[in-house]
């Protein structure tokens, strides 16, 4: 958790990949507690704007929270959270989570779905906000590090392929 801006607006940092494991024996009960701390917290956090960055880099599937909990999530968010949200920032979306939000567009609402916004990389997100203000997780750094490792490599295999290039001539 961090502040941005003059106003000292919340920047509430969510990173999946600490969450419990779906086949825990008590998940549901510790996912529906979760919720609610979360929720508790962001009551006494937020009285202006605010941002929720969702890192889901380095989530292994079976971490990754259900559509269902989600749907519950937004259903139980305060009216005045929703409205004060400004923007939901995933960080390395998953196929997953980019298929999860488009089967749900429809029941969500358009003013909600302006505010997610998509993030590739730590570099895109630090164009976004101040990240001096914000934890991010090692292990979020190094997916990131790999990723435009992989990403690089791919780039200067395309441009070393002859006909590649000729086609880009």
């Amino acid at each position: 958790t961090g502040y941005y801006g003059d106003g000292l607006n919340a920047i509430i940092v969510f990173a999946a990949c600490f969450l419990p494991d779906s086949s825990q024996t008590d998940y549901n009960y510790v996912m529906e507690n979760l919720f609610l701390y979360v929720i508790s917290t962001l009551e006494l956090m937020v009285a202006e704007d605010y941002m929720i960055v969702y890192l889901n880099g380095a989530t292994p599937r079976r971490r990754m929270p259900g559509l269902g909990w989600m749907k519950k999530c937004y259903q139980m968010i305060d009216r005045r959270l929703r409205k004060n949200l400004k923007s939901f920032i995933i960080v390395h979306p998953s196929w997953f989570i980019r298929t999860i939000l488009a089967v749900t567009r429809p029941f969500i609402s358009s003013k909600f779905s302006s505010k997610i916004q998509y993030v590739h990389t730590l570099a895109e997100l630090r164009e976004i906000i101040p990240m001096e203000y914000i934890q991010i997780p090692d292990s979020i750094v190094k997916y990131d590090e790999e990723k435009c490792i992989k990403r690089r490599m791919r780039t200067s295999c395309l441009s070393n392929d002859p006909e590649m290039t000729s086609v880009e001539q």
